[in-house]
């Protein structure tokens, strides 16, 4: 008995591995990317996590306590015109389109020196030198305060950045920020905490650079954090707090109040 019982055994296995598989038993693909939360990596100076490493240059990240008082959050510290950036390297988004949502808070913009330029997300490709910047801004002296603005850099519309004064960049607060690079008219779209800011969004003929159409790379590199460009800025140091970050191909969400 013992013996047929394990040949009926045997035969169902073979006869499972020989019956077609329904094709409504194979799983579809998840949307997300990449996701961090550094509520998994230990607390101190960090240089990668699961899926990200890093780039910086007078600059550290740090996972510190979050100061909601829940998990952790990362620091990014950087000295003048220095970088610190969290850096995803083989983005590979189908379509050429992804969504990315992430807590952000700066404890301070730069008010020197004048038109002091700077950057908190920069996307890339291999096969164009063109940088697209969702998320960056300026300060604007002859209104005294920095601006948000959607930027890119080194391809064929120049270097440019779209700030907006009705996008004010306002320090020492957390916001929920979204954006949503779509390839099919190389549009940028920027939401924060959930509303969106249509002033902020730029395309292929609608943008700050030169006659030129903007044109994005094909991405595979997404980099997240503070980098500023010019010399000798007030403050002469710069803190930034990255928290619940999320890559997709769809909206993520969770930013509205």
């Amino acid at each position: 008995m013992a013996y047929l019982r394990r040949a009926a055994v045997a035969l169902l296995a073979t006869a499972s591995v020989l019956l077609p598989v329904s094709p409504t038993a194979s799983a579809t693909a998840s949307p997300v990317l990449a996701r961090e939360s550094f509520d998994r990596l230990p607390l101190g100076p960090v240089t990668e996590g699961r899926g990200w490493t890093s780039d910086a240059s007078d600059g550290t990240l740090t996972v510190t306590p979050a100061t909601t008082g829940h998990g952790h959050e990362l620091r990014i510290r950087t000295e003048g015109n220095g970088r610190a950036f969290l850096v995803f390297p083989h983005l590979a988004p189908p379509g050429n389109s992804f969504w990315a949502r992430m807590r952000l808070r700066v404890d301070a913009f730069p008010t020197a020196p004048d038109w002091a330029h700077w950057t908190l997300a920069e996307a890339s490709g291999p096969d164009s030198p063109t940088l697209v910047r969702p998320l960056g801004g300026q300060y604007v002296p002859t209104e005294k305060h920095d601006f948000y603005g959607v930027g890119s850099d080194l391809g064929p519309t120049g270097d440019w950045t779209a700030w907006k004064t009705s996008a004010p960049a306002t320090a020492g607060k957390w916001q929920c920020v979204e954006f949503h690079l779509d390839a099919t008219d190389n549009r940028v779209t920027v939401y924060f905490d959930g509303v969106p800011q249509p002033d902020l969004t730029v395309s292929t003929d609608q943008h700050g650079g030169t006659p030129d159409p903007f044109v994005f790379p094909a991405f595979d590199k997404l980099k997240l954090g503070w980098q500023l460009y010019q010399a000798d800025p007030n403050p002469s140091s710069y803190d930034v707090r990255l928290d619940d970050i999320a890559l997709s191909t769809r909206r993520i969400g969770g930013c509205a109040a």
